[in-house]
């Protein structure tokens, strides 16, 4: 089923999104599992449909949470981030940055641990596209390296890997460019240095039938990369030979127009002005309406540069007012870094703070709920419901014929016998010692002492183990469960004055011996 996947989500985004929804909704209808739900989102996504892929995300996460699958919950968050902010692009009332920015902490916090190899790798593209989509590219290049990283140990699973170093090396142009937009050229360099390194590895790492084309494609960013550094010459011979190849294979123009402006600037720091001029003077005019908006700013800077530097009168306001516009757009990305890392930090204390607080409710030896944990339960219990009180017969015995640490196995074994006779609803609890209490909610104790019978035989049955538990049984309505209690270790005393080994039960009806 993973392969099958990959290769419909492969397919998806080649062009046949159509095509591939159909076959979505025949294996939804045999298997609505959390993976067929996004095949189904990514057909929508490739048709640049935000509305429809909303739509579709959420019974992706529904069924990736009632399979206990955190690596599709946490794809289908960060996928629903990413496209609630396309939706907001074009319709300012479903703008939401608050809501995409907990999905995405929420998303990231989810991933680690998950055995799905194609799962996992999704889980992490979706969350680096959902920061990309916020220029927080400081948060993107983990997700990309952990996607490439994956995908690179189950390269059978998740199939060309170099895709990942391709786009690493492209969102560090990207990067660049917004930097060089607000004037801060060494920085700027400094990530399209980190932009060649990861092109030349994706160059080197392609495979698959598309190889040739991500070669190429990584060549390309390799060449933009070294545009403003060391080779401006060599970078703008490689650009030149590159685009139309790329441009004959099918890429569109707006997946080629962020080479647009590197070119001009080799071109120009290779000491050819008017022919970048002339290139950026081209580039502008066919700048593709669907290119984003960085590489339209960047187009349109780079002109006027080129032009401010040969004279032009008009260039000069031209130049300060974009500038101007960056700034602000720069700041306001900043901005959103910061609520960003603000709501992680949170997000991280509040799980610290929840795991004291669960570590302050778990008895460390047995993993179950200690007597703190327990008396919090039964006083917010509500309705009515059963205690049980749970003493280990001979369990001395063992401690002092075996030993500490036999008796922690013994201790370990009982619990796990116990355990495994309540409902998920119930509450056990060792609350100190060999002693064990029970709350089982929205039963009477006919029930609960059926559970408790259970309970004796269990321990009864474990190998190598002479222990055997005498419990004693009460129920009541929440308010007097506390005196329920009471109640039911007097009869588990009952029980032990009688040999152990039984179930005593106390109630307002009767009292009943049972082994």
């Amino acid at each position: 089923m993973p392969q099958d996947v990959v290769q419909l989500l492969e397919r998806a985004q080649a062009g046949d999104a159509l095509e591939v929804r159909a076959v979505a909704a025949d294996l939804l209808a045999a298997d609505p599992s959390a993976a067929h739900h996004f095949v189904n989102v990514v057909t929508y996504i490739a048709e640049a449909d935000p509305a429809g892929s909303l739509a579709a995300l959420e019974p992706m996460l529904a069924a990736a949470v009632l399979e206990g699958s955190r690596g599709w919950q946490a794809c289908a968050l960060g996928s629903r981030a990413a496209e609630r902010l396309k939706l907001g692009a074009s319709d300012p009332a479903a703008y939401d940055i608050d809501a995409s920015l907990r999905d995405l902490v929420a998303a990231e916090r989810l991933t680690g641990g998950e055995p799905d190899p194609v799962a996992a790798v999704n889980a992490a593209v979706a969350i680096a596209i959902g920061w990309y989509e916020l220029r927080l590219y400081e948060l993107v290049e983990p997700q990309f390296r952990a996607a490439h990283a994956m995908s690179t140990a189950h390269r059978e699973q998740n199939g060309n890997c170099s895709m990942w170093l391709f786009n690493l090396a492209e969102l560090h142009l990207r990067w660049a460019l917004e930097l060089y937009q607000v004037g801060q050229i060494q920085p700027a360099e400094e990530h399209t240095t980190e932009a060649e390194r990861y092109a030349l590895q994706a160059a080197a790492e392609v495979s698959g039938p598309d190889a040739c084309t991500w070669r190429d494609m990584a060549l390309l960013a390799a060449a933009c990369s070294r545009a403003d550094r060391h080779d401006p010459a060599g970078a703008a011979a490689a650009i030149s030979r590159l685009l139309p190849i790329l441009q004959e294979r099918g890429l569109s123009p707006a997946a080629l127009a962020y080479a647009w402006p590197f070119y001009g600037v080799a071109l120009s720091r290779s000491g050819r002005a008017e022919e970048a001029l002339e290139v950026m003077e081209r580039a502008v005019a066919d700048l593709p309406p669907e290119a984003d908006w960085l590489v339209k700013a960047s187009t349109h800077r780079t002109y006027a540069v080129l032009l401010n530097r040969r004279g032009s009168r008009e260039t000069p306001s031209t130049l300060a007012y974009g500038d101007a516009l960056a700034a602000t757009l720069w700041l306001q990305r900043q901005q959103t870094l910061h609520a960003a890392e603000t709501i992680r930090d949170l997000q991280a204390l509040r799980a610290r703070h929840e795991q004291v607080a669960r570590a302050a409710e778990l008895d460390p030896l047995t993993g179950i709920a200690n007597r703190r944990a327990f008396d919090r339960a039964v006083a917010e219990a509500r309705g009515r419901a059963t205690v049980l009180v749970i003493d280990t017969d001979k369990f001395k015995q063992i401690n002092d014929t075996k030993g500490h640490a036999a008796g922690d196995d013994a201790l370990r074994a009982i619990t796990a016998a116990l355990a495994a006779q309540v409902r998920e609803e119930d509450l056990i609890a060792r609350l100190g010692g060999d002693e064990f209490g029970a709350l089982l909610p929205g039963i009477g104790s006919a029930t609960g002492a059926e559970i408790a019978r259970r309970m004796v035989r269990a321990v009864r049955d474990l190998p190598n183990c002479p222990a055997t538990v005498s419990i004693g049984v009460a129920d009541g309505p929440a308010l007097e469960l506390p005196a329920a209690l009471i109640q039911a270790d007097a009869a588990m005393y009952q029980v032990k004055r009688s040999g152990g080994d039984g179930v005593e039960v106390c109630s307002t009806d009767a009292t009943a011996r049972a082994a």
